[in-house]
């Protein structure tokens, strides 16, 4: 994956006669290398009671502050619609037409972008890194095998629990100007995202024998002491009430994520369609993009996602923004992005109206 990666990287800037300083600059030229830090508070601190062995016990639950490290360089040409307000990128923008399948100009573009963040006293890891070129050379035909999409693009959203690598390879039809209908063929790389951990120990009621789980985690339980013992042999509770609501999703969660961890990545092969829509004057604008995967090769695996779902199943993602300015003071936006790949859903959406008074 790195060497495809590099191998994309590079596209742009294979000419003869350049030198190496000459490929770099122009690589990068007008690119924008951005890291930032960012804080605030996040919940208010908890008072807390419980009773032991007949005494009050007080306590506070304190939340630390949420935090973000943000880090990226990003190559990608704006759209006429998007203001560029801040003065500095500090890692919080949310680009919606990023996702886009291709850009506002030809050629190659990049973002690579890490941020870790802690969100009320949850720690979570974000990346987005992606590499695209799109071949548009003029031609005045609508079907010219010049016009192609190459994109390379590893996405971890810790937040959605989702995390792959995805290559695709398309034809581009360019209908007119402002639209254009692309395929061609996708390749995903992947945690087996249809395997259950807890199938095995499905009962016919469609319960979880989940005592007899913890004990073949290591677990111990003394019933009749209404005692139960961690794998460290620590007291973790001394009611069946705790046991249930405390412990047994402490040791499910850890299950599930152990179980997971432990499994090859798979590669998904699939047929993706898509299509993009841009058009633009000063007091109205749209945007829009979809990919559509309709089919997928059932390469064998024991934790194929087909024997998961049973048979074809649809993944597909997209986005819209539009804008309209009514006059000079009033004016009205709605934007949005949605993914569904396997059994993950995440999306963002805002919409509002501003007035300005003169």
């Amino acid at each position: 994956m790195k060497k495809i990666l590099l191998i994309l990287l590079l596209i742009p800037s294979l000419s003869f006669g350049q030198t190496l300083k000459e490929k770099v600059k122009k690589t990068f030229k007008f690119s924008t290398f951005y890291a930032a830090v960012n804080g605030g508070s996040s919940l208010s601190d908890v008072n807390t009671f419980s009773v032991n062995t007949g005494q009050l016990v007080s306590g506070i639950d304190k939340t630390p502050f949420d935090y973000s490290i943000n880090l990226g360089i990003r190559k990608i040409a704006r759209f006429q619609y998007e203001n560029r307000a801040n003065t500095f990128y500090n890692g919080t923008e949310n680009t919606y037409s990023d996702a886009a399948n291709i850009g506002k100009i030809k050629g190659f573009e990049f973002l690579f972008e890490g941020d870790l963040r802690r969100v009320q006293g949850k720690n979570y890891l974000d990346q987005h890194h992606f590499i695209r070129f799109v071949g548009d050379d003029g031609c005045g035909e609508k079907f010219c095998l010049k016009h192609f999409i190459l994109k390379g693009e590893y996405l971890e959203d810790g937040f959605a629990d989702i995390k792959y690598v995805e290559m695709s390879e398309r034809y581009r039809y360019k209908v007119n100007d402002k639209l254009s209908f692309n395929a061609g063929l996708a390749q995903r790389l992947s945690e087996p995202y249809g395997y259950d951990p807890l199938a095995e120990w499905m009962l016919s009621n469609g319960n979880i024998h989940y005592t007899y789980l913890a004990l073949q985690e290591g677990y111990n339980v003394d019933v009749a002491a209404s005692e139960y013992f961690s794998p460290d042999g620590e007291l973790v509770a001394t009611s069946k009430e705790v046991w249930e609501e405390v412990v047994i999703p402490t040791m499910l969660s850890d299950y599930t994520e152990r179980k997971r961890n432990g499994l090859d990545q798979i590669i998904q092969h699939s047929v993706v369609l898509g299509f993009d829509y841009y058009r633009y004057t000063k007091s109205f604008w749209s945007h829009a993009w979809a990919n559509l995967m309709p089919y997928h090769l059932d390469g064998g695996n024991d934790y194929s996602y087909h024997k998961y779902e049973g048979n074809q199943w649809l993944d597909y993602n997209g986005g819209v923004i539009l804008g309209y300015k009514v006059n000079k003071s009033l004016g009205a936006f709605v934007e949005g992005k949605y993914n569904k790949y396997w059994n993950r859903e995440w999306y963002d959406f805002k919409f509002g109206v501003n007035y300005v008074i003169f």
